[in-house]
């Protein structure tokens, strides 16, 4: 579905379950969309949520914004979601930049979540990573696509193995990932390459489960646990095995830890 925004532009979501169970909001990595939770869905549904997924402006069917965007605008455009819809207070689960801009959602909207799952991400943007990100930039401002970036970035994200287990799967994220707008690729890179919650995470009051796959290369377990670290009270666990995608490499495993934290903080509303 489309929500029209103010300016114009309009954010899609999928929002699915009974209208009486908590809502579970969640935000994709950068170059996916909300398809890249498809294998959490059912797991949710089955437990009695109400599932909301967002896709970032530029991604999925969600419209661009030429120039860079910041992760406070991509958190206000989650707020004004769930403005919209009339849905006070969420379980947020979010991903890679997703969880980036989970952070700012609880620093700006802190009181309209009950808990946070962060996965994969990073409190502050990527240390030692610059030329990697001007290459990618660049790649995509000449080709005016993320084509070129298609097939390298997905392999970031899964493992070998994954691919030669489910090709099909494998093939429709790097395709969800080649069919990303230039200006929303553009947008968000500017957004990881600027941003530092760790001074302000101590700030936070809130349950908070920090997951990442063991190997991840881009936003790898160390960054992770830190991040735990940051905030008082919250956890950390790790999903060995998995790159970038732990819920969607092993969604069994990740269905568990995701049923358990959210189960344990369902009667909060």
């Amino acid at each position: 579905m489309l929500l029209p925004l103010t300016g114009g532009r309009r954010i899609a979501y999928d929002l699915v379950g009974a209208e009486d169970g908590p809502t579970v909001c969640i935000t994709h990595s950068l170059a996916a969309d909300g398809g890249s939770w498809a294998e959490q869905v059912p797991a949710l549904l089955q437990g009695g949520f109400r599932v909301l997924r967002i896709d970032m402006r530029g991604h999925g069917g969600s419209d661009p914004v030429a120039g860079d965007y910041t992760m406070a605008a991509l958190a206000d455009d989650v707020a004004a979601v769930l403005a919209a819809l009339d849905i006070p207070r969420v379980h947020y689960i979010g991903l890679s930049i997703g969880g980036m801009l989970g952070q700012a959602f609880a620093l700006a909207h802190g009181e309209r979540l009950i808990s946070a799952l962060w996965c994969d991400t990073l409190p502050e943007s990527p240390q030692g990573a610059r030329d990697a990100w001007d290459q990618r930039i660049a790649t995509v401002r000449r080709a005016n696509s993320l084509a070129p970036l298609a097939d390298a970035t997905v392999e970031r994200w899964l493992t070998d193995d994954f691919k030669a287990r489910h090709p099909g799967r494998w093939r429709q994220i790097r395709d969800t990932v080649s069919a990303t707008t230039p200006a929303g690729y553009l947008g968000c890179c500017a957004a990881i390459l600027d941003f530092d919650f760790a001074p302000r995470l101590p700030e936070l009051r809130l349950p908070l489960l920090v997951v990442c796959g063991s190997d991840d290369p881009g936003t790898p377990a160390a960054d992770n646990r830190r991040l735990a670290s940051l905030v008082p009270g919250a956890r950390y666990e790790e999903i060995a095995g998995t790159k970038h995608f732990p819920n969607v490499e092993l969604p069994d495993r990740f269905n568990r830890v995701m049923m358990d934290w959210l189960e344990a903080h369902k009667r909060a509303r």
